[in-house]
């Protein structure tokens, strides 16, 4: 028996016939004993809908009712999910974040976890159900929905794998697992077959796309063993794991992470910050400072 986290980001559940198709491949490969969490993204494309939905209705759309609103999206994903599982004959049922017991502080938009209280989670799993979560979103102390940020199902599927003891965590997406390089740039990049969890935190904080950096350090925290995998095939793909047999002596490079489409600002210490930037809506990649200068690097998406 074991207790798996399998998490199916957007690209993987972007059409019926991939939330069909998922379906099928959990029946088929299921033991009779597995005591399973699926934690979904929202289809490929229905979050920035919602966003420009939004921003459509209003100029300056306050965090809280963005949060709100964004949250369907995983809703909608999950219920479709629990429906085809359901065509094969496996019992299941689907969670919010808040009914999962995904506790945040109180940032909308941009929410931290701090605790999950997975009973009912438990309790569905003593039944034999298939529990499936909306990822991406929580709950804070005060009972306002949240939203996690950028990569937020990553950090809700890992959290979930260490909260609830899980034997281990499956990210799926449309990738085989971790290259040595982005196999869009360096055509003869090789498949890793493990990568410990420093490298994994490096390759993340370094633009790679994969998984996001808050969840790799959730999984470096509790020592979660995690496959990244393809929804596609559900080969072995690769395993993140703690450091196993080196040093800093020997270790070589694993592989190399890289980020496109950077603008780099250098303000004076006596420029107002919060006047030149939106900390809510823009992420800043990288920041330096040295003598009376203040160096910002983020993406050129957000220039104006």
């Amino acid at each position: 028996m074991a207790k798996i986290v399998m998490k199916f980001g957007g690209s993987s559940v972007g059409s019926i016939d991939l939330i069909k198709s998922i379906a099928a491949k959990i029946a088929a490969s299921k033991a009779e004993d597995d005591r399973l969490i699926l934690v979904v993204s929202a289809m490929a494309k229905t979050t920035d809908e919602l966003w420009n939905m939004a921003h459509m209705v209003s100029e300056r759309p306050s965090r809280r009712e963005m949060d709100m609103l964004l949250t369907a999206g995983e809703r909608i994903t999950m219920s479709l999910m629990s429906f085809a599982l359901q065509e094969h004959g496996l019992s299941s049922i689907s969670f919010t974040g808040s009914q999962s017991g995904i506790i945040t502080d109180n940032q909308h938009g941009n929410a931290r976890i701090q605790n999950v209280n997975a009973f009912r989670i438990e309790e569905e799993l003593d039944k034999g159900k298939i529990v499936i979560v909306a990822g991406f979103q929580g709950v804070s102390g005060e009972k306002e929905i949240t939203t996690l940020g950028r990569g937020g199902s990553d950090t809700s599927a890992v959290a979930l794998a260490c909260f609830t003891k899980a034997d281990r965590c499956e990210i799926y997406t449309n990738v085989d697992g971790i290259y040595s390089a982005d196999p869009s740039v360096v055509p003869d990049a090789i498949l890793l077959s493990e990568i410990d969890y420093d490298s994994m935190l490096a390759l993340a904080y370094g633009g790679s796309k994969v998984m996001h950096p808050r969840a790799v350090e959730f999984a470096l925290k509790y020592e979660i063993p995690v496959s990244i995998k393809s929804s596609f095939s559900f080969n072995e793909g690769t395993l993140m794991t703690k450091l196993r047999g080196k040093t800093m002596e020997n270790r070589v490079i694993d592989a190399i992470a890289h980020k496109e489409g950077l603008i780099r600002y250098i303000l004076s210490t006596k420029d107002k910050l919060n006047e030149l930037l939106d900390i809510g809506s823009i992420e800043i990649f990288r920041y330096y400072m040295e003598g009376g200068s203040l160096e910002l690097i983020i993406e050129a998406k957000y220039e104006s």
